[in-house]
This record gives C-alpha cells, structure tokens and sequence, in this order.
C-alpha cells in the first residue's frame, strides 16, 4: 500500500508472514487540557495501525511547541502521549522537536501486520454490513469549546470517546477475517465512506437513524458549531451523496463533521454479523450497525 490507494498507512512487505505498517499524524489542541490533547493525539496516530488491522509496536513523537510554553504544559502533552502509546504496548522511543506559535503534536507510528490478514479500504463487497464502533459529534462538540459555548460534561463525554483506542475494534476485525476498514477522522464519516466505497467499486447506503452520536452532538449542530473542515468535507463530497429528504441541514451536516481520534467504520459479511456483534458485547468493544453495501456507486442516506 502506498500512493496508488487511499488506505490510512503505508504498507511494506517484508516476507510471506510480515508486512510493516508506517504512518504519522499530528494537529493542534483540540481541548483544552494539555495531558488529554497528548493522550487523544496519541491515540488518533495509532488509530491507523489498527485501521490496516496491524498491532503498533513503535512510535516516534513529532511536536512543535511555542518556546513560552510554559514547561509544565509542554510536559503533559508528552506525558498524555506517552501514557496512551504504553496502554496501546507500544515505545516511544524518542522523536523531534520544533519551535511554532501554535502547539502541534502527534506521533510517527510503526506496526506489523500479516500480509494475508491486512485490511483496506477496497475490501469492501456487496451485502456486506456496515459497522461502526465510535458514535460521531466530536468536530462539534471540539468547536463549541473552541468558541466557549460547550458545556464541561459534553466536553468529558467527547474526551472519553477520542482517546479511547480501536484496538479492540482491530482485534475483533481481525479475529473475523474482515477485510474491509477505515478509521473516521477529518474527512468525516461520508467522506472516509466514500473511499471505501470508490476503491471497492460499490454504493452504500446509511440509514441515519441507526448512526450514533454523542449526546451533545445535535445540540452544538443546531447551535451551528461546525469546523471548517465540515464545510470542506460537504462540498467535496456532496455531489455523491444522496440524501433522504426528510433529514434537515444540521442532519446532513452531523455526517460531513470532520472527527478527530474516530472509529473503525467495517466491511462486515452478513454471515459473520450475529457472532461479531455477539463477541463486540462479550468484550466490551461497542458496534452500530449503521449501513449495507450495494452495487452501484455513491452513498445513499435513508431517514
């Protein structure tokens, strides 16, 4: 894998067992908290890893940070990565560092994955299921708090959610032989979904009153708190995507809200549905069935 596809990580292989996973993200606070920010950074970075169904086992840390920032600020972002890569059983093993006005930080992450078991976003095949394992709402909720307006139990409730790891998620993929997967992140979920479906030469089709959102999720969208990423999203996509006419603006624009640290969205064939969602509740790994894959092209998005 590498420039050809729009798979979320490099992949090398490097004999008939082993492939290596590389890929790297970083970006500006998205809260406030300086140990959170590095924890949801962390966990974002790695979430690439998981989304090729590899195991991360090597990070390097990339930062940029103001040189004002006070000490014990610069410490915690380091320290909240530092932690999250340790419950992921992955080694920081050093990193780079560079002076900028606006902190940045994030990791370079090495995994392996077998080159038989490894996950893209052309695995998809019609009638597959359609599973996520996050609920949406966090560009939202990250912009409300940007703007001041968000309420301190939303912003735990999105916090909880984006630094919780999709290593669980890549284990269960992986343990059910799936061959279809993307993390949802800044492209939102209709945008990571159309990737998946582009590469796979297929349609799909949502059902929206199955897509989970956090609990503040409708609240902030009423309240018109979208990035500028959404707005982005929206207008690079749209014109594939149909929606059901009874969904309203602040609906529709739910699903081109750009994520940060994201779920698993899974190809999952509708023999192996019942079990996978039977072992999801066994070991505590949360999934929504939100959609199907058809033939054809384009996303549909029923009410």
């Amino acid at each position: 894998m590498g420039l050809r596809e729009p798979d979320d990580a490099a992949v090398w292989r490097l004999d008939d067992e082993r492939a290596i996973v590389v890929t790297t993200d970083f970006f500006t606070p998205v809260v406030d908290d300086a140990y959170d920010y590095g924890s949801i950074a962390a966990a974002n970075s790695l979430s690439d890893v998981y989304a090729m169904g590899g195991r991360p086992f090597l990070a390097l840390n990339v930062a940029a940070l103001p040189d004002h920032l006070p000490p014990e600020i610069s410490s915690e972002i380091i320290r909240g990565g530092a932690e999250k890569a340790r419950e992921a059983d992955v080694v920081i093993a050093g990193g780079h560092t560079v002076k900028d006005k606006e902190p940045k930080y994030g990791l370079v992450v090495i995994g392996f994955v077998h080159p038989q078991k490894m996950m893209s976003k052309g695995g998809l095949q019609v009638g597959d299921a359609l599973v996520l394992t996050k609920p949406l709402g966090m560009g939202v909720t990250t912009t409300a708090l940007k703007r001041e307006q968000a309420e301190e139990a939303d912003v735990r409730e999105a916090v909880e959610w984006m630094k919780r790891l999709n290593d669980k998620a890549a284990q269960l993929a992986n343990e059910f032989n799936l061959r279809a997967a993307t993390d949802i992140t800044g492209y939102s979920l209709l945008g990571h979904a159309m990737e998946m479906a582009e590469a796979s030469s297929v349609a799909l089709h949502f059902e929206f009153g199955k897509i989970p959102f956090i609990s503040c999720a409708r609240k902030y969208a009423e309240m018109g708190c979208f990035p500028g990423g959404a707005f982005d999203n929206k207008a690079y996509f749209e014109p594939r995507v149909h929606f059901d006419p009874t969904l309203d603006e602040e609906n529709q624009m739910l699903l081109f809200d750009a994520q940060t640290s994201g779920g698993l969205l899974l190809g999952v064939p509708q023999e192996k549905l019942e079990a996978f969602l039977a072992r999801a509740r066994e070991i505590g790994q949360a999934a929504w069935v939100v959609g199907r894959v058809e033939t054809g092209s384009g996303i549909q998005v029923g009410g």
